[in-house]
């Protein structure tokens, strides 16, 4: 099986932290298992290259987290588990961190922290002061502030994710879903979210929507 272009690079880190937040077990095993799924046929945008981003822009936000590493693994986490025709991903990613992490030896209160940040991803809403929570779901959502092209094929790999769904449907759907993204009083919480990447989420979000109702 040919490897991402990532995979050396991203194993290596994923080692380093599961070792850093005290793993008694090898790590490798558990972080090939976790690029396994992120490898899954059916995946077009939650991909080994979100992952990849979603880790990039946590290192981008890193000052602003209060435990870096708890939030690293949660980035590992927090798609581990993504069935496009199925609800509740996010619970089972949560419960699969619940799983593995004691598994590997790290201490309850550091999985219990992992799990919480998997789950706060469902609605991308962390209560004021969670930093942690601020910067994981900064990460997740820093996508919708890409480039007007970067910003259209996540739009398209997000369709293709969804290509046994209707348009029609589809359309209400995604709609629907950007509608709360907009309706929320800020898109992004950490203050380098606020200030580099609100305003073009905006105008993205805005325009994918005057697409979708046209």
């Amino acid at each position: 099986m040919s490897h991402h272009p990532s995979h050396d690079r991203l194993l290596a880190g994923w080692s380093t932290v599961l070792t850093r937040a005290g793993a008694t077990a090898d790590p490798a095993p558990y972080g090939e298992n976790l690029l396994a799924r992120w490898a899954e046929p059916q995946r077009k945008y939650h991909t080994i290259d979100h992952l990849d981003a979603v880790l990039a822009r946590v290192d981008e936000l890193a000052g602003h987290a209060a435990d870096r590493d708890v939030v690293v693994l949660a980035a590992w986490f927090h798609d581990a588990v993504y069935r496009p025709d199925r609800s509740q991903n996010e619970e089972r990613s949560a419960a699969l961190a619940e799983r593995a992490l004691p598994e590997a030896g790290l201490a309850d209160g550091v999985t219990a922290a992992v799990a919480r940040l998997v789950r706060l991803t469902t609605g991308h809403d962390p209560a004021p002061g969670d930093r942690d929570g601020e910067v994981l779901c900064d990460a997740d959502l820093a996508v919708l502030a890409g480039s007007p092209a970067a910003y259209a094929a996540y739009a398209a790999a997000v369709r293709e994710e969804y290509a046994f769904v209707p348009e029609d449907v589809f359309r209400a759907g995604r709609a629907d879903v950007l509608r709360q993204l907009l309706a929320l009083p800020g898109l992004f919480r950490t203050p380098h979210g606020r200030r580099h990447w609100e305003r073009a989420a905006r105008a993205n979000l805005t325009g994918e929507l005057a697409l979708l109702s046209a």
